[in-house]
């Protein structure tokens, strides 16, 4: 399969159709993240400056709910792109934290989307629902190849519709 030489973003971008909950299907290995976590979910919701919370939460290798709060922010006039930190608020202010988040593929009714870094280092499936069919599965590999991405240490998360709720993480 032929390797297009850049990463590229979408070309058009509806970031409030975008938000809400998502599911992570499949992903390369993220050094700050379980490799063995399961269920994991991303929520966005709009801030009233603008801004992006983003809400990770997953189980991780101990069955343990987890939680990762971050902020982004839509990069200036080009589809698809925003930047991430998961810096506590206090830190944000340090140069260089924030990283790279571009949607590389979505479909049309934003229920399915690829997500990635612009170095491929990083690289998400998310979707709408926790089960995706392996033939959207497969195009959206596809697309993340077409682009550069080495998918040998692709995860695939279990993923079956359970999520860690407010609840969970503040049992105790």
């Amino acid at each position: 399969m032929a390797t297009d030489t850049h990463v590229r973003s979408v070309s058009e971008f509806d970031l409030e159709r975008y938000l809400g909950l998502w599911y992570e299907i499949g992903r390369l290995p993220l050094k700050w993240e379980d490799a063995h976590a399961t269920h994991i979910t991303a929520e966005y919701s709009l801030q009233d400056d603008g801004d992006v919370r983003v809400d990770n939460r997953c189980f991780d290798n101990a069955g343990k709910p987890t939680q990762s709060i971050g902020r982004a922010k839509p990069v200036g006039d080009v589809p698809g792109r925003l930047k991430v930190s998961f810096l506590p608020e206090f830190l944000r202010w340090i140069p260089f934290t924030e990283g790279d988040y571009w949607v590389l593929k979505l479909d049309p009714e934003y229920t399915v989307a690829l997500v990635g870094t612009p170095d491929r280092k990083n690289l998400w499936l998310l979707a709408r629902q926790p089960d995706v069919p392996a033939s959207i599965v497969d195009e959206y590999r596809a697309e993340a190849e077409r682009q550069g991405f080495d998918l040998t240490d692709w995860i695939n998360p279990d993923q079956d519709g359970r999520r860690v709720t407010d609840e969970l993480l503040h049992k105790d």
